[in-house]
Parts: C-alpha cells; structure tokens; sequence
C-alpha cells in the first residue's frame, strides 16, 4: 500500500510528500528494531558524525572505510591504505559523541578492484534478502558489512538460535571466505 502511494505521488509530480512517506516507512522500521527510534537516532546521529570527522581529517579515509553503529557500538571495515590511517580512523570514530565501543576490523590492503567491491556487495545482498525472508529472524536488527568476502555483523539477535540461523545464511553464500560475528544475544 505504501509503494502505491509513494507511486502515484511521485507520478504526480509530487516529491515532497514522496520524502514524508519515505520518511514514515523507515521511521517505522527503526521503531521495531531490538533498539527501538531513540537507539536507531542516536546511532544515526554517531553515524554522521563519524562520517563527517573523517570526511574531515581525510577524503581517502572516507571512502576506503565502511562504519555500522548499533547502540554506540561502531563496527569499522574495510581497506586502509597504511597503518596512519587506520589508526586515524580508530581514533576519530572513538572520539564522536555517544560511542561506547569501537570495534576495529580494517584490513590493511590497498589492491581492492572494483569487481571485489561489485562482489561484497552482492553477498551483502543476498544475505539481507534471505534474512528478509527468514520468518524466523528479525532483520532489522543486525548491520552486515562486507570486505573481501568476509562477512562481518553487528546488532542484537533475540537468542542463540535466531544468530546461529543469521550465520548459517551466511556461510551458505557462494564466495563467502568467513563470517566474524559482533551480535550480542539477548
């Protein structure tokens, strides 16, 4: 139904009201998160505020470095080009307000083409659908990145049952060189 009208607003020319629904829909979504809004805002506000130290302090920084943020936890991934940066964006996201944790999972490695990137974000992909479609698993609650095959997730399962679920989708996806967890059970 919200798709329907989201259609029929944007065929009307009608781009505002278009954001506001958008808007809605991903208000609602955050509200059913293991977190609930006040957590899913707080987290966005850490999100940007990291993304804007480093936009800062380095534009290479910020494009080599992927963050996810669940309740103050900050997951840091992908490529540094040397051990200055990698320790500059430790750094940085450990000083953005609301931060309690920072967990550091940046690779050194400056050889990443656009056929790896184009290949993690597939499997990134896939294993969002297939939570998606797990009746058995409330997707919302994990943040999942990607780098160099390796599957890396963040957020809150309802029990050990429903994470051992998460990682068995994950593993089951073809080029998949490992899954290192950081979800906490509830």
């Amino acid at each position: 139904m919200g798709l329907a009208v989201a259609g029929a607003l944007a065929l009307a020319g009608c781009a505002a009201p278009v954001a506001v629904v958008g808007a809605a829909g991903t208000t609602a979504v955050k509200a059913t998160e293991q977190r609930g809004l006040a957590g899913a805002v707080s987290d966005a506000e850490i999100h940007l505020k990291i993304n804007e130290l480093w936009f800062n302090a380095d534009g290479d920084l910020y494009s080599r470095i992927n963050l996810t943020v669940d309740q103050g936890r900050v997951l840091l991934t992908g490529r540094a080009a040397s051990h200055e940066q990698r320790a500059t964006a430790v750094r940085l996201a450990a000083s953005a307000p609301g931060v309690t944790e920072v967990i550091n999972e940046i690779t050194l490695d400056d050889r990443g083409t656009l056929i790896d990137n184009a290949q993690d974000s597939w499997i990134g992909t896939q294993l969002r659908a297939a939570l998606v479609l797990d009746g058995s698993v409330q997707s919302s609650n994990y943040g999942i990145d990607v780098v160099g095959g390796m599957i890396y997730l963040l957020g809150v399962a309802r029990d050990r049952q429903e994470l051992e679920r998460v990682i068995g989708h994950a593993k089951a996806l073809a080029h998949v060189q490992g899954v290192i967890s950081h979800v906490r059970v509830l």
